[in-house]
C-alpha cells in the first residue's frame, strides 16, 4: 500500500520522547489545581471537584483546558477533533479493505479474516469490535496513516470501540467528539501520574492507558456520570496492570497488533461494569498511581527493548535475525550512485 504521514498534529500533545516518571509520591492535588486558566488535569478527584464547582461536564474542562493552556479557538478544537476521528474511521477501512502486509511479513490481513470469518464467537457486533481494532493498528505496521491516541503502538484501540460503538447506538459524530475529549483528560492525567510511553511503563502505559481512554469515552457517550465515567477508567487499569512491552525484532507488529483487540475488548467490559454500578474498589486515582509503581519497577527489558518476554522467544530470535538481514540486504552498496 502507499506510505502516507502520520495523523495531523494531535488536538492534545502528550510527549512520549522524554521520560516520565510516577508521581505517586505526591499528594493528591485539590485547589491548587483551580488556576485562573483552568484545570490542570493532575488528578481525578480534582478533575470531578472542578466540574462540580464551575458546573461543567467532563469534555468541557477539556475543551476550556485546549482554549486557555493551549490557546486554541473553539471552533479549531472541534475542527482538529473531527479530522482526527476521520482519520480514525479511514483507518479502520482501509485496514479492512486493502492489503496488509507489513515488510517483516508478521502482518498479514488479519483483519479482515476475522471480519469475514463466518463462525462468530459471541456476536457479529464483538466480531467487529476486534477486527476494527486490528485494521487500524495493522494500517499503522504498514506504515499507514493513523491518530496515535496516546500513541502508535495502540493506535488500533480508540478507532476500533469509536466506530462500534457510534454504529450500535447511532451516535452522532459530536457525541463521539466529546467522547474523545473525555478521553484525552484522561490521558493527561495518566500521564502526569504515570506515563504513556511503553519505553518508560512497558505496554500497560500504551494500550492501558488507550483501553482507559477507550472505556471512559465509551461510558460518557452513554450517557454515565462522572463517577461512571471514573471507574470504567479504574477498572480497566486494573485489568491491564502489568502488562509488558516485549515487541518481536523490535517491530510495533507482534504482540501489539493482537493486544489492540484485547484491549478494544477489555475497554468495553469495563465500560459494562462501570454502568451496571460494580465499583472497581480501588479509587481510579490510586489505580494510576500502581500503575506508575508498577512501571517504575519494570525490569528495562520489559520496557520496548525486544530483549524480554515474546521478543526473546527462540521463534522471537529467529524472526529478529530475519528481519535484521532483509534490513542489510536493502541497504545501497558501496558503489551506489548518490
Amino acid at each position: 500500500m502507499t506510505t502516507r504521514p502520520l495523523n495531523p498534529r494531535p488536538l492534545i500533545t502528550w510527549d512520549n520522547s522524554s521520560p516520565q516518571f510516577p508521581l505517586s509520591n505526591l499528594p493528591l492535588q485539590d485547589s491548587l489545581s483551580f488556576t485562573a486558566m483552568g484545570f490542570l488535569f493532575t488528578d481525578f478527584k480534582g478533575w470531578k471537584e472542578y466540574t462540580l464547582k464551575h458546573e461543567l461536564s467532563l469534555y468541557e474542562t477539556v475543551l476550556e483546558y485546549e482554549q486557555e493552556q493551549k490557546g486554541h479557538e473553539a471552533a479549531e478544537v472541534w475542527e482538529g477533533l473531527q479530522k482526527a476521528y476521520d482519520v480514525m474511521r479511514e483507518a479502520v477501512e482501509t485496514g479492512l479493505s486493502e492489503d496488509m502486509t507489513s515488510r517483516s511479513g508478521m502482518i498479514n490481513s488479519g483483519a479482515k479474516k476475522v471480519f469475514n470469518n463466518p463462525t462468530t464467537v459471541l456476536s457479529k457486533e464483538f466480531q467487529n469490535l476486534v477486527s476494527r481494532a486490528l485494521a487500524a493498528k495493522e494500517v499503522n505496521s504498514c506504515m499507514g496513516r493513523v491518530v496515535a491516541a496516546p500513541t502508535a503502538g495502540a493506535s488500533g484501540i480508540l478507532p476500533g470501540t469509536l466506530y462500534t460503538l457510534q454504529e450500535i447506538h447511532g451516535l452522532e459524530d459530536r457525541k463521539v467528539l466529546e467522547g474523545l475529549l473525555v478521553g484525552a483528560g484522561i490521558a493527561l492525567i495518566i500521564e502526569q501520574r504515570a506515563s504513556l510511553a511503553g519505553a518508560v511503563g512497558g505496554c500497560q502505559a500504551e494500550t492501558g492507558s488507550a483501553a482507559a481512554m477507550a472505556s471512559g469515552a465509551i461510558v460518557y457517550c452513554l450517557g454515565g456520570d462522572v463517577d461512571q465515567v471514573f471507574n470504567a477508567v479504574a477498572i480497566t487499569i486494573q485489568c491491564m496492570l502489568g502488562l509488558v512491552c516485549d515487541p518481536v525484532a523490535g517491530l510495533v507488529e507482534v504482540p501489539c497488533v493482537v493486544r489492540n483487540a484485547s484491549a478494544a475488548a477489555i475497554a468495553n467490559s469495563s465500560a459494562q461494569i462501570a454502568l451496571s454500578n460494580v465499583s472497581a474498589v480501588i479509587p481510579v486515582d490510586e489505580c494510576i498511581e500502581a500503575m506508575g509503581e508498577v512501571g517504575q519497577s519494570m525490569e528495562n527489558r520489559y520496557k520496548e527493548t525486544a530483549l524480554g518476554g515474546l521478543a526473546a522467544t527462540k521463534t522471537g530470535q529467529a524472526i529478529s535475525k530475519k528481519v535484521l538481514i532483509q534490513d542489510i540486504e536493502i541497504l545501497p552498496g558501496d558503489d551506489a550512485k548518490e
